[in-house]
């Protein structure tokens, strides 16, 4: 036992060294500093902000106690009273309307949890969801164009430009798509993304950010027993596959096990698929089949 103690312990240094603003953890610490959160917010919806708030230090929502609960990776509020809620999905999931019904569950969420009860709808506030991906979430869907962003808002069929008013937004922004329709401090935080080297004062702020994180001892050991935790959920679920495995399947219900754990940690965007496969010791397309 020691001897894996010493093993997820060199694991856990190594993934912790090579973590990038790509990462839920770093993205979360560094979004954290107000000014590099209202200034991404400001470049991806091309407006003002005289400042911003954050409600919670984590946002869980919880609406029943029997409902799905949500964890929302970067919560804000501005002055105006504002939501936005920002992402960083790393996961490109094997269905294509995964990421556009999640934003719909979080919007759900979010509203009921800003409406108390026997308030009129109108105090519902104007909310944006921004998802930062590093793949073009669209991309298997015939309208995907191989933008860097992607916004939507309720629109008439009939008169497209009709807007119904009900001020909620949807944005999705691709590191891969082509840089057209953005501003340069966007274009190089999504180069940035896709790593490369961090360019203009925005950028090279972010990148700072994120060395500093990686500096700091306290944030390293969180992150270090939070990546153990991690292994330990994954042999608590291979060991509760054995036991629910018939006597002659435990080798069936060890694997069963597993991939479910693991499939839970990249539906809570916690690992990638790319990284649930690797553990489970199969392609990338067995264990989205395994998924779905």
């Amino acid at each position: 036992m020691k001897q894996q103690d010493r093993q997820d312990r060199m694991n856990a240094l190594k993934a912790w060294e090579n973590l990038t603003i790509a990462d839920n953890f770093i993205f979360q610490k560094v979004m954290r500093k107000k000014r590099l959160c209202k200034r991404l917010i400001e470049n991806i919806l091309n407006i003002k902000i005289r400042k911003i708030t954050f409600p919670e230090t984590e946002k869980d929502i919880r609406i029943r106690r029997d409902s799905k609960s949500v964890r929302l990776d970067v919560y804000v509020e501005d002055e105006q009273g504002t939501l936005y809620d920002i992402e960083m999905q790393t996961t490109d999931y094997a269905t294509p309307d995964e990421l556009p019904k999640r934003t719909r569950y979080y919007q759900a969420m979010m509203d009921m949890d800003v409406l108390n009860k026997g308030e009129l709808y109108t105090k519902l506030r104007r909310t944006y969801i921004i998802f930062i991906c590093a793949f073009d979430p669209f991309e298997r869907i015939e309208l995907g164009q191989g933008r860097s962003l992607y916004t939507f808002r309720e629109t008439c069929q009939e008169e497209p430009h009709f807007l119904m008013g009900d001020e909620t937004t949807k944005i999705f922004l691709n590191s891969k798509g082509r840089r057209e329709g953005i501003n340069h401090d966007l274009a190089a935080f999504l180069d940035y993304i896709e790593g490369k080297s961090p360019q203009g004062k925005f950028t090279e702020s972010i990148a700072d950010a994120v060395e500093a994180a990686k500096e700091n001892k306290e944030m390293k050991v969180e992150y270090m027993t939070f990546y153990m935790e991690l292994r330990r959920r994954e042999e608590k679920g291979r060991e509760e596959g054995r036991k629910e495995g018939r006597e002659e399947g435990k080798a069936e219900g060890n694997a069963e096990g597993r991939w479910k754990v693991l499939m839970e940690l990249v539906h809570d965007g916690v690992i990638t698929v790319k990284e649930a496969a690797k553990r489970a010791g199969m392609t990338e397309e067995a264990f989205r089949k395994l998924a779905m």
